[in-house]
């Protein structure tokens, strides 16, 4: 079988056709680090990592890249209004930069704890201004930007006639603001931001052809791609809120600065709901990967989510979780029974059991990375298992086990839990550190230490030296 992805564009499933045989050039809409990450980020970057691995088993060589939006992303996703970052910066009183690394340390913790691959490459948009600053002086050298007189820049959308061809949007359709905040200096309100001018306090901004200023949010992922990838490249992720505006715009200011088609396959995840409601802060759903990882092992939540097919909702329940979790603590138990009986071996599969596994699998996932079909195909090994009476099918059907484990990104070794007694151990050799820390009057680093510790609930009460 060949591979077939779902493409956003044509909206029907494709043959996948590499541009350049043996690779896959793919770019992801990183997320917006402003805020702890959550289950929403959990949803999308599992399914695009699974995607990232299977090519890899396929044998392409990926180049992965995902973006890290640390400016220019404004609250309402519109041209209008105040900058995430900068905004959530004033709440915790600190630097915005602050902000962009906290969050974004965080971000990829979670990510690690969902065993998700880190991409190719990871890049920040403030890293590359002056490469969006040339994007936008070629679009209003070609007539498809203008200059307000305020300063600021937008993409004149009525000049480019393809307009809506991802979105299947018409202009004389759009309601005027509809995810987007009108700024009364447009020439039409469907105009987008491609540069804008600094107010006075706004800490976040670049010297430009045009004062000083920040880009908008749409330009940092089209110049991010063409920088890594190209004018013209595989494939483009995100999620389905990302289609319009975002995807839409950047398609716009691509194809006119770069004169050639944009990307061949858009490929978008469908959003996560909370008992059935769409999820989000304003609704006090909003659900944090520290919360759920609190309360259940990543893998629980990753194999949950690979569940669905990433084209449909995702209804988060705590149920569905502890439910998840059960099911696959089972397939641990067979990966850890086949473990035993090949002694720690793999060897590649040959009988029909192992081989007709593994092709169900592939198969699965030949169907736009159909992983609902294949996880199906992956519990046939629970009962293969309890029929193994020999270490030579055992080690087929480990080795079988262990290439799905890679695709899926499930980690099927089960945790240590024994208590061999390092907390009590750690906690004397950190109270022995204090204790000649304050020795040496080093009250700055001890005082650390114990309110890091009251933070994790450990209380130190220190005594006269």
């Amino acid at each position: 079988m060949a591979l077939k992805i779902y493409n956003s564009f044509t909206k029907q499933k494709e043959v996948f056709k590499p541009i350049h045989e043996g690779m896959v050039g793919m770019y992801v809409c990183g997320p917006t680090v402003y805020g702890p990450p959550h289950l929403g980020h959990a949803r999308s970057y599992t399914n695009f990592d699974v995607i990232f691995r299977y090519f890899q088993f396929l044998g392409y060589k990926v180049k992965y890249v995902q973006n890290i939006t640390d400016v220019g992303h404004l609250v309402g996703d519109g041209d209008d209004g105040e900058d995430k970052i900068l905004k959530q910066a004033r709440a915790e009183q600190v630097d915005p930069y602050q902000i962009a690394y906290k969050y974004e340390t965080m971000y990829f913790d979670a990510m690690a704890k969902l065993n998700i691959m880190k991409p190719s490459i990871s890049a920040r948009a403030t890293a590359f201004i002056p490469e969006m600053i040339e994007m936008v002086e070629d679009i209003v050298a070609k007539g498809y930007g203008y200059i307000t007189e305020r300063g600021n820049i937008y993409f004149d959308v009525r000049k480019f006639s393809k307009y809506g061809q991802l979105s299947n949007r018409k202009l004389d359709n759009n309601v005027s603001g509809e995810r987007i905040d009108i700024a009364d200096d447009k020439r039409a309100p469907e105009d987008f931001a491609l540069w804008k001018k600094a107010e006075g306090g706004h800490l976040m901004k670049w010297k430009s052809p045009w004062g000083e200023g920040y880009p908008g949010w749409h330009l940092e992922c089209s110049t991010l791609s063409r920088k890594f990838l190209g004018k013209t490249f595989d494939i483009h992720g995100g999620g389905i809120d990302n289609i319009f505006p975002h995807h839409e715009c950047e398609c716009a200011q691509s194809e006119v600065a770069n004169g050639v088609k944009f990307v061949n396959y858009f490929v978008h995840n469908n959003l996560v709901t909370v008992n059935g409601t769409k999820m989000g802060k304003s609704l006090g759903n909003f659900i944090t990967l520290d919360e759920l990882f609190a309360k259940f092992d990543p893998m629980y939540v990753r194999y949950f989510i690979l569940q669905f097919n990433y084209r449909t909702p995702v209804d988060f329940t705590m149920k569905a979780i502890e439910d998840a979790g059960v099911q696959f603590e089972k397939i641990r138990d067979s990966y850890a029974k086949l473990e035993e009986l090949a002694g720690g071996e793999r060897v590649e599969p040959k009988t029909a059991e192992a081989v007709n596994l593994l092709k169900g699998f592939v198969c699965a996932m030949d169907e736009d990375f159909n992983t609902p079909v294949a996880i199906a195909e992956m519990l046939k090994i629970n009962k293969l298992a309890s029929l193994v009476k020999n270490s030579a099918e055992a080690k087929e059907l480990l080795s079988v086990m262990d290439k799905i484990g890679f695709v899926l990104g499930l980690d099927f070794k089960k945790e240590d839990k024994k208590d061999n007694g390092n907390e009590e151990i750690l906690a004397n050799i950190i109270a022995d550190i204090r204790t000649k820390l304050r020795s040496e009057k080093n009250y700055v680093l001890s005082d650390y230490i114990r309110d890091e510790l009251a933070k994790n609930g450990i209380v130190v009460s220190d005594k006269k030296i």
